[in-house]
């Protein structure tokens, strides 16, 4: 029997939108490189204050953008903490160590999925003569990916970064999906992003724009960070070809609840037919059942391997009716 495919591989594989399109054809554009395209440059001035911060860039990927904060907040050799399958550690190439030359560091989930505890941060920084690591950054991330798409609060953000100033840190928030955290709590999204010192959140993702992501800070750092951004070959030209459908994705923000409500479902049903699930608190559900990723996909049913689990993920291209569709597939 042939099943059409349901892609819940990743929130990565949404289509641009009727509206983003024709934003796309209607965009003003100029040589972002040369003249900082204009609409390129309303979409970094949004997201700066939307977040909270002074300047915000454009780049093509969040790997992109974890990878120039990391260039800017380490030396060769300095140490960084992340927690353990952080996207930064797992999942970028080993570039925090190839490219930024920086000793990964890793923090254990000790506060719940995908969080390390204030008191876990603190005692994972040395303290010792010149010869030892010198560990100069901390890195978060909000929703986590691989610990199913876990939030920290504000609360907790705040308590973190106590920890990390006493202790003399940097701080860099890796939000590709911050959007979803601030979704799922109801809470402004600067409320999960002020205060580091840089932050990259994704457009790509969730609010499903075709590509990019953005990197906020000061105006200092933002300056340093288009000369790094241009050195790895991410400067663009009519860049506001794709910053039009940026924008259009920003107004969608508050459809990502759909698709949390529609992880629950997903969740439920596997649940009920025998998988065993960890509650989603956004739109990754982690499970481990009777089927392989390959037997999955013979149903039309696209899911991926993480972790040594099974990894569902919702998204505006998969309505409940798709979900509905897949559980019964089960």
């Amino acid at each position: 029997m042939h099943f059409s495919t349901i892609d819940l591989r990743s929130d990565t594989v949404t289509r641009p939108s009727p509206e983003m399109r024709q934003a796309m054809y209607d965009a003003e554009v100029g040589d972002d490189v040369l003249d900082h395209d204009p609409t390129m440059a309303r979409l970094e001035e949004r997201v700066a204050d939307v977040l909270g911060y002074e300047s915000a860039l454009w780049v093509p990927s969040g790997s992109m953008g974890n990878l120039i904060a990391l260039m800017m907040h380490l030396r060769r050799g300095d140490a960084f903490l992340a927690p353990e399958h952080a996207h930064v550690l797992d999942s970028e190439l080993g570039t925090a160590a190839w490219l930024a030359q920086g000793i990964p560091r890793i923090l254990p989930h000790d506060a719940g999925p995908g969080r390390p505890t204030p008191e876990t941060v603190a005692a994972a920084v040395s303290d010792g003569p010149y010869f030892t690591l010198t560990t100069t950054l901390l890195c978060l991330e909000n929703t986590h990916n691989f610990a199913g798409g876990a939030v920290f609060d504000a609360e907790e953000w705040t308590a973190l970064l106590a920890a990390a100033r006493e202790r003399g840190l940097s701080v860099h928030l890796d939000g590709a999906r911050v959007w979803n955290a601030a979704v799922a709590l109801g809470v402004p999204v600067s409320d999960l992003t002020r205060g580091a010192d840089t932050v990259q959140v994704c457009l790509s993702k969730g609010l499903g724009a075709p590509v990019g992501s953005m990197l906020v800070s000061d105006a200092a750092r933002i300056t340093e960070a288009r000369r790094i951004r241009k050195m790895l070959g991410g400067g663009v030209r009519q860049g506001g070809v794709l910053a039009a459908a940026s924008l259009v994705a920003l107004d969608t923000v508050d459809s990502l609840a759909d698709d949390h409500a529609h992880a629950r479902l997903l969740a439920d049903g596997l649940r009920e037919r025998g998988w065993t699930v960890d509650e989603p608190q956004t739109n990754i559900v982690l499970a481990d059942g009777p089927l392989t990723v390959a037997e999955l996909a013979d149903l039309g049913i696209a899911a991926v391997g993480v972790v040594g689990r099974t990894r569902f993920v919702t998204h505006r291209d998969v309505s409940r009716s798709d979900i509905e569709d897949a559980l019964s597939r089960l």
